[in-house]
């Protein structure tokens, strides 16, 4: 609240805070989640679009957690190396007393047994006689029935994002395949006069166009489908067009471009002539990607980003991913991992603006530090590679504390971290 205040203080009339921003936009759109059938082999990274319930418990039996002999636990009480309890193997298929029976790691438990003891912890005689050297309780060594899961349980709830463990439990209560959330079709528009197609050559004036490609492959990382609509000239007709056909064929747009305060800035302009109600939130307390603008065409959400690198990207961070997550089912936002680091030096942030602090993450003797890369440069792209993960300072502060313990959000794993040894 107290951000959402500062962001109202002189100088910041027109901004709105991000929190806000999100809220309002968000109750303004109309988001179906579509689902699908697909084979577990398919279902990697996917959203599972309903609870998963257990059909059968899991083991579906009792069996040996080893290779080795079934057998009555009591049979082997105050068995040593040195004073063996010695039992007579057998192959029938109920366990009497003293009697035992070779079993594999996965195979049923037979009746009167209650125990298994490793393979390892015997000897096989000549006589077909066993050698215990080791006493074992009830059930030890053994998988119970329904131990893993019972039959009714569920096995993963609606919302979830499966990884091959998921996957593998599936597989094990029998299903070969699993619903999962449709992936939403995303548009990505880049507009300017001054942006030229990769692989042609540009004018004097001209640079090569770099968002499309990144914008997408961050709608793939969260498990939506990018569509690709080409760049936009400045002439709001054209851009009107693209939005138009990103309406049309998918379920979100985003643009790129035009969408600050100069002549050319002509995005928000096209979207309200698109449709209604347009653009919600033009305007908003964040450093960078301060003029990205949210708006909703008859529900269909329309996020409008800064054309510099960096601010589409944090810009994304702030709105499209929480708005994805939405349109896969997740009850909540799905973060990136979170590192908690050490600063290695201060950093200045402007009062009244939610900051996203690029930083390096390195770690040392177990412990993590993150050194700033940079908190300005929005059109610098080199500070995202050079960085691993951000820092976000909220509102009310006015900056970080060198040696302050803060948690980063990581662009991959924790894995990623380089290790200074």
């Amino acid at each position: 609240m107290l951000g959402c205040i500062l962001a109202r203080l002189k100088g910041f009339q027109k901004l709105t805070c991000v929190d806000e921003a999100l809220e309002t936009w968000l109750r303004a759109l109309q988001i179906n989640v579509r689902t699908v059938t697909v084979p577990l082999q398919e279902a990697l990274n996917r959203v599972s679009a309903e609870d998963v319930i257990a059909q059968e418990d899991l083991p579906r039996f009792d069996k040996s957690a080893v290779d080795g002999y079934a057998l009555k636990a009591e049979d082997t009480t105050g068995a040593t190396q040195f004073k063996p309890a010695t039992l007579t193997i057998t192959d029938s298929a109920e366990i009497g007393a003293k009697q035992a029976k070779q079993l594999w790691t996965g195979n049923p438990i037979p009746k009167g047994a209650d125990a298994v003891v490793m393979i390892e912890n015997t000897r096989k005689r000549d006589d077909g006689k066993l050698d215990v050297w080791v006493p074992l309780a009830p059930n030890a060594n053994v998988s119970r029935k329904g131990e893993d899961i019972q039959k009714g349980e569920t096995a993963t709830k609606k919302g979830t994002r499966l990884n091959p463990y998921h996957l593998g439990l599936f597989a094990a209560l029998g299903n070969t395949s699993v619903k999962v959330a449709g992936k939403p079709r995303i548009a990505i528009i880049a507009t300017g006069n001054e942006l030229a197609k990769t692989g042609t050559t540009p004018t004097a004036n001209q640079i090569f166009e770099s968002n499309r490609v990144m914008l997408s492959a961050m709608c793939r990382e969260l498990g939506a489908e990018p569509v690709d609509l080409g760049i936009a000239k400045d002439d709001i007709d054209e851009i009107a067009e693209k939005i138009k056909t990103g309406l049309h064929q998918c379920d979100a747009v985003v643009t790129t471009g035009g969408t600050s305060v100069g002549g050319l800035d002509l995005v928000p302009d096209a979207v309200n002539n698109t449709g209604k109600p347009g653009v919600i939130v033009h305007g908003i307390a964040m450093r960078p990607a301060m003029p990205t603008a949210l708006a909703a065409i008859d529900g269909k959400p329309v996020l409008i980003l800064s054309g510099n690198p960096v601010a589409a990207v944090i810009g994304f961070e702030a709105f499209a991913r929480p708005l994805i997550c939405k349109m896969l089912g997740m009850s909540q936002e799905e973060t990136r991992p979170i590192v908690r680091a050490v600063m290695t030096r201060k950093v200045a942030t402007a009062l009244g603006r939610r900051t996203f602090v690029r930083v390096l993450v390195t770690q040392k003797n177990g412990e993590f530090t993150a050194e700033p890369v940079s908190t300005r440069g929005s059109g610098t792209i080199s500070t995202m590679t050079r960085s691993n993960g951000f820092v976000i300072v909220s509102e009310n502060r006015e900056g970080l504390a060198q040696g302050e313990l803060v948690a980063v959000r990581l662009f991959g794993t924790v894995e990623t971290v380089k290790v200074d040894v």
